[in-house]
């Protein structure tokens, strides 16, 4: 595969600037600065304070009327890097890239530099810098101020790395490859008393137990095999000591699926369990179950261009189409709520090679030669989508 290797140093350069200057949800204020400016410096114009710290370029070439999103996350995880000896480690205390939005944010930088410098397409192209990616609230705060009314597009594209996939494979599929994550807390109360002494208390441990059980039953008995769903009970808390029934009992986990009628499935079954087994053991029960993720939903006309587009990039053999969907959740599919598209993922290294070291791990860090793949791949979509006629 030919690599630049002008290209590949900018990229580099950029990806490792970026991973010492992580900043968490809503605060990436050097990040947007440091990306608008290397986006002006091709010159185009920046719209910055999107959605907070959000960002878009546009770049316009001849007058198709097409518009293509590429949308990168600019935000870092709160937990603290441990790679001592390497260079372009976070000078952000607690703060580290471990999920790779530095090396997200590269690509479509690289896209841009190469579209700008070619100018092969026909119609606008909008470069979509998103905050908050993490607990899957920056979407909806652009599309809240205005994204696809100011930045029309007609269809939208997004790449996360995936360590454990060979480096430079990519991978997709038609319909949901990533799920929607709800979270709850369940709040049982009860009446505490000494433990010698049971029978004068409504114990909400023993009731929170029989709850944390039989929530593992909603999947196995609840939910269509066909379909997919989990329910993890993660977090319990009590106000007890060793020798007293406490009064208050907190469960906090969380729950995936793929669709909406699963999610609904899921909080209107936690609803019935977790207030039936309270009432039988004499205590009340409270339940707050959120929605943080929608489900990351592949439009099929958008997952064909994504492949076509991969195929010219990294050839046939490197392109699955039809991937296994994943658990984790992404904030992109909020967009997809809006407007066509498709996410891919994009092989970071094989479990055993560079690039391998899991998400959310403190040594975790992203595999400097796949850059090139996915500015390109990025680039070549927009070339594809918005095709010159001359």
């Amino acid at each position: 595969m030919y690599v630049d290797t002008e290209l590949a140093t900018q990229l580099v350069s950029w990806r490792h600037h970026l991973h010492q200057i992580p900043e968490t949800g809503f605060n990436e204020h050097q990040t947007s600065r440091f990306v608008a400016a290397a986006l002006e410096l091709m010159g185009l114009q920046v719209h910055r304070g999107i959605g907070g710290t959000g960002l878009v370029a546009s770049l316009r070439v001849g007058d198709g009327p097409g518009a293509i999103g590429l949308r990168a996350d600019m935000d870092a995880l709160g937990m603290a890097e441990t790679a001592e000896g390497r260079a372009h480690i976070s000078k952000n205390a607690g703060c580290m890239h471990g999920c790779g939005h530095d090396g997200h944010m590269a690509m479509v930088l690289g896209a841009a530099k190469l579209l700008t410098q070619s100018r092969d397409f026909d119609g606008t192209v909008r470069f979509i810098f998103q905050p908050a990616e993490e607990h899957g609230r920056g979407a909806s705060a652009m599309i809240r101020d205005g994204l696809f009314e100011r930045f029309p597009v007609d269809e939208i594209y997004g790449v996360h790395n995936n360590p454990g996939m060979p480096a430079g494979r990519i991978a997709t599929r038609v319909g949901g490859i990533m799920g929607s994550e709800d979270n709850f807390v369940i709040r049982v109360q009860g009446r505490g008393g000494h433990a010698a002494r049971p029978h004068m208390a409504a114990d909400p441990l023993v009731t929170a137990a029989e709850i944390i059980l039989a929530l593992q039953t909603v999947v196995a008995r609840s939910v269509d095999p066909a379909d997919t769903a989990v329910v993890s009970c993660t977090e319990i808390h009590t106000d007890g000591i060793r020798n007293a029934i406490p009064t208050h009992v907190q469960i906090k986990g969380d729950t995936r699926s793929y669709s909406p009628h699963v999610q609904a499935l899921l909080e209107k079954r936690m609803r019935e369990i977790c207030n039936g087994i309270a009432m039988a053991h004499g205590c009340v029960c409270e339940v707050d179950y959120t929605h943080e993720f929608v489900p990351t939903i592949n439009w099929p006309q958008c997952v064909d261009a994504a492949v076509r587009a991969a195929q010219a990039v990294v050839g046939a053999d490197n392109v699955d189409a039809n991937v296994a969907p994943m658990m984790t959740s992404e904030d992109f599919g909020r967009f997809l709520q809006e407007v066509p598209g498709a996410f891919v993922l994009l092989g970071n290294g094989a479990a055993d090679a560079p690039g391998g070291v899991p998400l959310h791990n403190s040594r975790y860090d992203f595999n400097d030669a796949v850059l090139p793949v996915g500015a390109r791949y990025f680039a070549e979509l927009v070339r594809q989508r918005l095709p010159r006629t001359t």
